[in-house]
């Protein structure tokens, strides 16, 4: 319906009344038309504020196609690989065909597998036309060891690696500017956009080079398990492989997104895809041009979500917040007095409601800045100020190990069998040195315990926020708490480098 064919719709009737009282009474006829035109203005004014908040579907994207295409490039990487294993396999000395295999299968006389070249197609853009700065996708170029930047024309140029981030599957390409004339994009503010808005996505589905689809901002903040900082943007214009590295617009022409992922049983586009947004990748390439790697702030606590059971256990009002389940010592957190059990509240003056959202928070700040952090520690609030240190650093120098299994003295407690750690069991369950507390030797399969996936070889080492040395210790701690009015209790686990929380309920038989 046409703008004029709405707004005659609307006050035909209202319109005709007003004419109509206005015929039937005295001295009221002059005022009349002065009345049906106050009306007709408001109603005119009504179509176009509606039309202002809801914005139609464009005419046509060509213009702002043709305007961003020169930017969008495919990416070509070659890589050398073993040849598939399996295809013709390695048969026994004096086997009838071995030497037919070794003369045209992938085997060397040798029987080794045969060294190939493998090429895979990608997408990219141009970000800074003046430096020859192309962005794409890690995982478009990880592994390759030689990457071609292909331009609308058919033209390749050869790329470098600038630097590349695995976290959230970024890379940034060099190429030579004057090697061919290069067109830029800009970045634009994903913050801003809504779900609803138009999107275009332009790209190298399949090798087909130059492809553009159009769709919407289906929502925003998609965390797909694909990485610790995962903020998607999800659309439904179409993205298929090959579209990985390439740009989504907005109306506006400016970079939103970056295309990385798609959900599809098939392989094919579904509908769904994902978008690494401009304001999580800014920072990211910034850094990768500046110093060829991240640069992430570390706070150097190991955090998991508050559930209703572990809120219950501190006397939360809500589960809003982050658990600290561990400190890791010489880290930031442990410098500045954070402990296990803790909750961040919130981080530089920004609440926080889950671990996804201060991992981002942490990340995004600069190494060495000073920051405040709200925590909730025994019933009440405090701060603390924490300098930060750097991600990339301490994940560096963390090692990590792993518990074995063995037996060990025990008692029964809430569905697990508790024993002292001695010298057998630190070399059995590889318990570190410094490590204290009691031992899981066994689990009631039945149990709330194995529900929550404490395993033999974890060692508890608190029981509510107190630390725990024996099975004696352990079992009057958990009496005292039954004492309580304490539905459960909230236990520090420990799994090699990892720690976390649980909360078991409590029953008479403990």
């Amino acid at each position: 319906m046409s703008l004029y064919n709405r707004y005659s719709a609307l006050p035909k009737s209202a319109e005709n009344d007003v004419r109509v009282a206005a015929e039937r009474t005295p001295g009221a006829r002059k005022y009349g038309a002065m009345i049906v035109t106050t009306l007709t203005v408001f109603a005119v004014m009504t179509v176009f504020a509606f039309n202002a908040k809801a914005r139609g579907v464009p005419d046509s994207f060509a213009d702002l196609v043709e305007k961003l295409s020169p930017a969008v490039v495919n990416i070509s990487t070659t890589q050398t690989v073993k040849g598939p294993s399996g295809a013709f396999p390695k048969l026994p000395e004096g086997h009838p065909f071995e030497d037919f295999f070794k003369e045209f299968g992938n085997r060397d006389k040798n029987g080794e597998e045969r060294e190939r070249k493998a090429t895979s197609l990608g997408s990219g853009f141009v970000i800074n036309a003046k430096d020859g700065y192309v962005i794409t996708n890690n995982h478009v170029i990880d592994g390759a060891d030689e990457i071609k930047v292909i331009f609308q024309d058919g033209e390749k140029v050869p790329a470098t690696l600038v630097g590349k981030d695995p976290k959230t599957d970024i890379a940034v390409l060099k190429i030579d500017p004057k090697a061919h004339p290069l067109t830029d994009v800009s970045w634009g503010d994903s913050d801003k956009s809504r779900v609803g808005d138009w999107v275009l996505a332009i790209g190298n589905p399949y090798g087909l080079g130059g492809t553009v689809t159009a769709g919407i901002i289906s929502a925003r903040g998609r965390d797909i398990r694909s990485g610790p900082y995962d903020d998607y943007i999800q659309t439904d214009a179409s993205i298929n492989k090959g579209n990985s590295g390439g740009p989504l617009f907005n109306m506006d022409g400016e970079v939103i997104g970056i295309n990385t992922a798609i959900f599809s049983q098939s392989g094919g586009s579904i509908g769904i895809g994902f978008s690494v947004p401009s304001e999580l990748a800014m920072p990211v390439v910034e850094q990768l041009i500046e110093f060829g790697k991240t640069s992430r702030g570390w706070l150097g606590v190991v955090i998991q979500p508050v559930t209703e059971e572990i809120a219950e256990g501190l006397d939360l009002k809500s589960t809003d917040g982050v658990l600290v389940a561990g400190v890791p010592e010489d880290g930031p957190a442990f410098k500045s007095g954070i402990k296990a059990g803790d909750v961040i509240l919130k981080f530089n003056g920004e609440k926080v409601s889950e671990p996804r959202e201060l991992s981002r928070l942490v990340a995004e700040s600069k190494v060495g800045s000073e920051v405040a952090v709200e925590l909730w520690r025994g019933g009440k609030t405090t701060d603390v100020t924490v300098t930060l240190g750097e991600l990339e650093k301490a994940e560096t120098a963390m090692a990590s190990a792993s518990p074995s299994s063995g037996t060990s003295q025990a008692v029964e407690l809430l569905g697990m069998e508790l024993s002292a750690i001695n010298d057998s069991a630190r070399e059995q369950y590889g318990i570190a040195a410094d490590l204290n507390g009691v031992v899981v030797t066994d689990v009631d399969p039945n149990s709330e315990a194995a529900e929550k996936g404490i395993r033999p070889g974890d060692v508890v080492a608190e029981a509510q926020l107190e630390p725990v040395a024996s099975p004696e210790q352990m079992k009057e701690r958990i009496a005292e708490i039954q004492a309580t009015d304490k539905k459960s209790v909230l236990l520090l686990l420990k799994r090699g480098d990892n720690s976390r929380f649980i909360a078991l309920k409590l029953n008479k038989e403990s």
